[in-house]
């Protein structure tokens, strides 16, 4: 199955217009015609099927013909919030990965020891959506824009809370010996110089537990996509 996403359809939806582009490639590239069966999304929990009632390359018009709610699979709500990356590549592939496997939100947190300080979240957000139905999942990820590692932790959150740094800490637990088995996460992953001292201080007083990731040292990526998996392992 196919599927395509777009935040506009509702519940209530009767006949939908694709964009131009998006109309371009049904009709010229998947050579769709009157009378296909499509597949979409609007990242909220809802899977449309749609029949092609007018294939124009120009404006593609759709009935929708059946409406499913699609409950999410996991049991839990996962943040992380990560620092970009000096190459955008990599933090590319992160959101890539971590969609996939499975995230609710994402923050990119800018550090003191950044290399990275703006970022672009619109190509971001494209990245998003490809994988989400690359991987037929319902439900888009949260992406917020980027904010200051200070301003970040000075939230009030329902969550539990844990960072991820690379500091000698004898008091670090790996997540599966730290984590109570809960309903929502919240994790912070550093820049490639790793959080400053500061910045762990901050967030211990924020109540943030710290954590190790393994017996090595990672990069940024791997780091956070390492997090998001051993969340989903230990809900398995």
């Amino acid at each position: 199955m196919q599927l395509f996403y777009n935040q506009h359809i509702s519940e209530d939806t009767k006949q939908f217009t694709f964009d131009k582009d998006e109309s371009r490639h049904i009709v010229r590239v998947l050579r769709k015609k009157e009378g296909d069966i499509l597949y979409i999304t609007n990242g909220n929990h809802y899977l449309f099927t749609v029949e092609i009632v007018i294939a124009s390359d120009k404006k593609c018009i759709v009935t929708i013909i059946k409406k499913e709610e699609k409950k999410s699979l996991r049991n839990y709500y996962l943040h992380v919030a990560i620092a970009p990356t000096k190459n955008n590549d990599r933090l590319e592939w992160f959101l890539e990965k971590a969609t996939e496997i499975g995230i609710d939100e994402i923050t990119p947190i800018i550090c003191e020891n950044s290399e990275r300080k703006v970022v672009k979240t619109e190509r971001l957000a494209k990245i998003i959506q490809a994988a989400m139905k690359q991987s037929l999942q319902y439900k888009l990820p949260k992406l917020n824009e980027p904010v200051k590692f200070s301003e970040f932790i000075q939230q009030k959150f329902s969550s539990q809370l844990f960072i991820a740094h690379c500091e000698d800490d004898a008091k670090k637990n790996t997540l599966k010996g730290g984590i109570d088995l809960a309903s929502s996460y919240t994790i912070l992953i550093g820049p490639e110089g790793d959080f400053s001292t500061d910045e762990i201080k901050k967030s211990l007083s924020q109540k943030f537990t710290p954590i190790t990731l393994g017996n090595t040292r990672l990069r940024t990526e791997t780091a956070g996509l390492t997090a998001v998996q051993q969340i989903s392992f230990l809900h398995q």
